[in-house]
């Protein structure tokens, strides 16, 4: 990938925007008013989640997932399959001793997989999800400054501090499943959208206002639309962050990836008053990040990584060490 930063990405809906002029930003700005004013209105309930957004309970598409995982026989393999054929949503686990993969079908979360394999003694590197093209990710960060001046960062760190991961996978032409985890904020609800550009040169404050998706928008996507047409296709719904600083939802979304590479993730209080289509702050809880492209099941076989000569295993206790989840 060419060493591009977050403020070089321009969102596919920025330029669209230059085409469609003046009518598209006001039946943009419209749609979120409409919609973030009825989430604030007294008979709307707090933690209201969008009709569009669903939960584990309701994916029922299975994709493949593959994971590096360290096994030396096979009674490693017995009790890591063991382990994930607990989880609810596995249907298959297939293990390649001699390459350490571990290929996983069904529709429980990467996150929770990687806790399952965790819990084994063992740790787990995601190494692709879904069909080529059709995954993606987003490491989130707090822009807020007071926060970072606060960090000393270790020789090569980000001089950010990273609070979350979405992983992203397309399952069929017309829906995405993401994967969100959260450390570090606090207690509340929280919600998840994706923003109209990818500029985080200002950190959230330059992401924009919530996605609209109107340009994009398929008809194979649209007819999975169901619920209040006002809500902003970015919207992706809410999730809770525990006493601990730490959350996780798995959400069914009608969107591909291909539409929102290059835009911001976003994560911020449900409290943020979003109704005039204005882009969020920088304060101590929310948290923002570029969505890139990220491998399909087989599109990534690399040990070893070109830039550092350091091995997987390597690269991934450094990341940890930056924060990384």
């Amino acid at each position: 990938m060419p060493p591009y930063t977050a403020r070089h990405i321009i969102s596919i809906s920025s330029l669209a925007l230059a085409g469609v002029g003046g009518a598209y930003l006001w039946q943009q700005r419209q749609q979120h008013r409409n919609y973030f004013q009825s989430q604030s209105s007294p008979a709307a309930p707090k933690s209201s989640t969008p009709k569009i957004a669903g939960n584990m309970a309701s994916i029922t598409t299975p994709f493949q997932t593959l994971f590096a995982v360290p096994m030396h026989c096979e009674s490693c393999v017995n009790e890591v399959s063991g382990a994930l054929y607990k989880l609810p949503g596995i249907n298959k686990v297939e293990a390649n001793l001699k390459d350490q993969l571990l290929t996983i079908e069904g529709t429980a979360a990467p996150s929770a997989i990687v806790n399952t394999i965790q819990s084994t003694g063992r740790d787990a590197i995601l190494r692709g999800s879904g069909d080529s093209h059709g995954a993606a990710v987003s490491i989130l960060e707090t822009y807020h400054k007071p926060t970072l001046d606060k960090i000393a960062p270790a020789p090569g760190a980000s001089d950010r501090m990273v609070r979350g991961l979405a992983r992203m996978v397309q399952v069929n032409n017309s829906t995405t499943l993401v994967d969100l985890t959260l450390r570090g904020i606090a207690p509340g609800t929280y919600r998840a959208t994706i923003r109209e550009f990818g500029d985080l040169a200002r950190g959230a404050e330059s992401a924009g206002p919530v996605w609209s998706g109107i340009a994009t928008l398929t008809p194979d996507t649209k007819a999975q639309i169901s619920g209040d047409p006002n809500v902003p296709r970015g919207v992706l719904g809410t999730v809770e962050i525990n006493k601990d600083g730490h959350g996780s939802v798995f959400l069914s979304h009608p969107l591909q990836i291909w539409e929102v590479i290059g835009h911001a993730f976003a994560v911020a209080p449900v409290s943020v008053d979003e109704s005039a289509g204005s882009a969020l702050e920088n304060d101590e809880n929310t948290v923002v990040g570029v969505i890139a492209r990220s491998a399909g099941v087989w599109d990534n076989d690399k040990t070893v990584c070109s830039c550092t000569g350091k091995t997987l295993w390597e690269e991934r206790k450094d990341e940890v060490e930056k924060g990384m989840l």
